[in-house]
């Protein structure tokens, strides 16, 4: 007899659409534990450009993969994919279901559908080898020399992204194309849920959103992290929210463009997110209002798994 695949739900979609929020309603609702599914929440001391859940929410369900490492610390695909399946297996070996919450496409995507990154050369000499050759011959160089080993990876990325660009040549040189490493099929028994909302309303969410982030203090934070000895060329400090506050900081924009800059970063990396998604034809979507009914989303989600069998039939 074929042994049962463990359970998880996936609630995934664009930055700004409540997912913190929503997972931990359904969390409450089934009794199950979250796991992130965000490359950047795993970083203690960076909570305000990551838009971490507070301190109260972390409190309501038990978290994992959240405030596990320094803020210098590296945290790769490879590292979320082991992690998050030992913590998938353990929560169901306890009855409980987890409840994976993020947006972070590539790590959801390799999880799920089990990416085999076990021939990746990880070797730092090859990534300072192609380092140097981007900054010799430029990125536009780096980002032909991908697309001569892998055109479909290549159109997927912008030339200016080095790091992924770097990634998927290390990738591909570990003898197997980024594009064709997945299984051919879910080691687990996965139901996934998409939010999503009209475009206007979530880039208006999105400005609030970073509006709000610069009153708890962004700048502040940023500061605060320079303060502590975080190197600017951490993997954790390039991302977006402290790029441009610390471009603020060299003096190359005005605080008011550095905000403008940040809500244009996030508009851009919610449109890349919905593009990636697109690659998951499994995704059951809920259509949200500005302001959304989670309520509502957490019902429809609880009927959905009722009726999949994947819970048991709930009480109306």
């Amino acid at each position: 007899m074929r042994e049962e695949k463990p359970r998880v739900i996936a609630i995934i979609g664009p930055t700004a659409t409540g997912k913190s929020h929503c997972g931990i309603a359904l969390a409450r609702k089934l009794g199950g534990e979250i796991i992130s599914g965000d490359s950047m929440l795993v970083f203690r001391h960076m909570d305000i450009a990551t838009a971490k859940p507070t301190a109260e929410e972390l409190a309501l369900v038990p978290h994992h993969l959240v405030d596990i490492l320094e803020p210098d610390a590296k945290f790769s695909v490879v590292d979320f994919q082991q992690q998050a399946d030992r913590l998938i297996r353990e929560i169901n070996s306890r009855g409980k279901i987890p409840i994976l919450v993020g947006g972070t496409g590539l790590y959801v995507k390799a999880l799920l559908e089990a990416y085999d990154f076990s021939h990746v050369d990880e070797s730092a000499a090859l990534r300072r080898q192609l380092e140097e050759f981007a900054d010799r011959e430029g990125n536009q160089a780096l980002h032909d020399r991908l697309a001569a080993l892998d055109p479909v990876k290549a159109g997927e990325l912008k030339i200016n992204d080095r790091r992924r660009i770097i990634r998927a040549i290390e990738t591909i040189r570990g003898g197997e194309s980024v594009s064709a490493a997945k299984a051919a099929e879910s080691p687990y028994h996965a139901v996934v849920f998409g939010l999503t909302m009209p475009r206007d309303s979530l880039y208006e969410r999105i400005n609030r959103r970073v509006d709000l982030m610069v009153e708890q203090g962004l700048f502040a934070e940023t500061r605060k992290l320079i303060a502590m000895g975080v190197p600017e060329t951490a993997q954790s400090m390039k991302s977006i929210g402290y790029r441009q506050v610390l471009q603020y900081f060299h003096g190359e924009w005005t605080k008011e463009e550095a905000i403008a800059k940040l809500k244009q970063a996030t508009r851009n990396f919610a449109k890349r997110q919905i593009t990636w998604y697109k690659k998951m034809p499994y995704i059951q979507w809920f259509q949200l209002d500005d302001p959304p009914d989670y309520r509502k989303c957490v019902a429809a989600m609880l009927d959905s798994l009722a009726e999949k069998k994947f819970i048991p039939q709930q009480d109306s």
